[in-house]
């Protein structure tokens, strides 16, 4: 009988042994997370869960007897020590286990300051997974001074949820404008002055220095030489791939584990999806940091690791959280040259950002108006491109283009 393993058992990781279930796979599956809790949802973690609006139960991705129920060996709080390509065995624990397919759904971690400038001392913390959201929850009390490091979508979540707590926030930015490496203008300036309506001090062009404390943080030396007194600090400065389970298959990595259009990696009857895959889309190698792509790349690579010789074709989308406005965003931005705003009088919240390259729309955000995101999706994987008149028109019938 066949024996498939996937290490990670996080968003990839479960939807890809699902879907080897779903397509009738009656083989034995193991699937190995390093964590002591079931599979849960991350993106909740820097929004609903850390703010209290979400309890824990809903954060699972499936309910506690449904791996057993579906005969899927699920190891918890075991770490990865050992794979051997040439034996087909991984080592987990004390266990040396036997695969015909391996897949890794490893994710990424977060990127973390030095411990030369403070990123050691205590009440410096990064979200990326429970026991992170766990620990900083206490720290959200009203009044409270908290520096937030990075204005990507992580930091500007941690920020939102801060405020809304009463906690007095300073978010700093190395780049010239937040957003910068993922948004275009537009979307920066609209969700810099939703921060600062919400008394969140912003702070572009500056960096961090260092951080000062005697065992715990409490205090921070910008780049501009200001100093500032904190009671924590929350770093959001990017994540990296996590590739040495790879590296030590021998399987190709760079910024990521190298896969082909079907998920296979360069090493045999080894696989990978979600954050942690190096993909090839439109002759590029790309990683996609999304829920949407690690459960649909996952899902493809179920289907090939039994034989469907499926090439995978990503359809990018996102979301953020923040205080009452929810950013969707459908495409990829990636080459741009221009962006039309659509805007509505009666509603300032309201805002959609199209973005061109060429006269071929390739991505949307979408503030507080779902219908838009919904239409620019399907726009964007049929490969339509309306005229950008008629995608900012209030008035106009969204719906019409999809038929034209």
């Amino acid at each position: 009988m066949a024996h498939f393993v996937v290490v990670g058992a996080g968003q990839a990781g479960v939807a890809l042994v699902a879907r080897l279930r779903a397509e009738g796979f009656d083989g034995e599956i193991t699937l190995i997370g390093a964590e002591p809790v079931p599979p849960y949802q991350r993106p909740p973690l820097s929004k609903a869960y850390l703010l209290g609006d979400m309890p824990l139960e809903r954060l699972m991705l499936r309910g506690a007897d449904w791996y057993a129920a579906n005969n899927i060996t699920l190891m918890l709080n075991t770490a990865v020590t050992a794979i051997d390509a040439a034996a087909q065995t991984v080592t987990a624990g004390e266990q040396v286990i036997p695969y015909d397919e391996l897949a890794f759904c490893t994710g990424s971690s977060p990127r973390r300051l030095p411990a030369t400038i403070g990123g050691a001392l205590n009440g410096v913390y990064t979200v990326r997974d429970l026991s992170d959201a766990d620990a900083m929850a206490p720290e959200f009390t009203a009044g409270r001074k908290l520096l937030v490091v990075g204005g990507g979508y992580i930091g500007l979540e941690a920020a939102a949820v801060a405020a809304k707590k009463g906690v007095e926030v300073t978010l700093v930015e190395m780049a010239p404008r937040i957003l910068q490496r993922v948004a275009c203008e537009q979307t920066s300036d609209y969700f810099r002055a939703l921060h600062t309506a919400h008394g969140v001090t912003i702070r572009e062009n500056t960096g961090l220095a260092r951080l000062i404390g005697d065992g715990r943080v409490t205090g921070a030396e910008l780049s501009d030489g200001t100093h500032l007194d904190v009671d924590f600090v929350i770093v959001g400065v990017g994540i990296a791939p996590e590739t040495a389970l790879a590296e030590m298959a021998g399987a190709a990595c760079n910024n990521g584990i190298d896969t082909d259009s079907h998920g296979r990696t360069t090493t045999p009857h080894i696989w990978a999806a979600g954050d942690c895959a190096n993909l090839m889309l439109d002759g590029a190698r790309i990683r996609i940091e999304s829920v949407g792509n690690a459960i649909d790349q996952a899902e493809t690579v179920a289907r090939n690791m039994l034989g469907a010789d499926m090439a995978y074709a990503p359809k990018p989308w996102f979301w953020s959280d923040q205080y009452d406005v929810k950013l969707q965003i459908a495409g990829l931005n990636t080459g741009y040259d221009a962006v039309h705003v659509k805007t509505d009088p009666d509603n300032p919240d309201f805002r959609v950002h199209w973005y061109f390259a060429g006269d071929r729309l390739i991505a949307v955000d979408a503030m507080n108006a779902p219908r838009d995101y919904m239409v620019g999706k399907r726009l964007i994987e049929a490969g339509k491109s309306p005229a950008p008149e008629l995608l900012t028109d209030p008035s106009g019938d969204l719906k019409a283009l999809l038929r034209g």
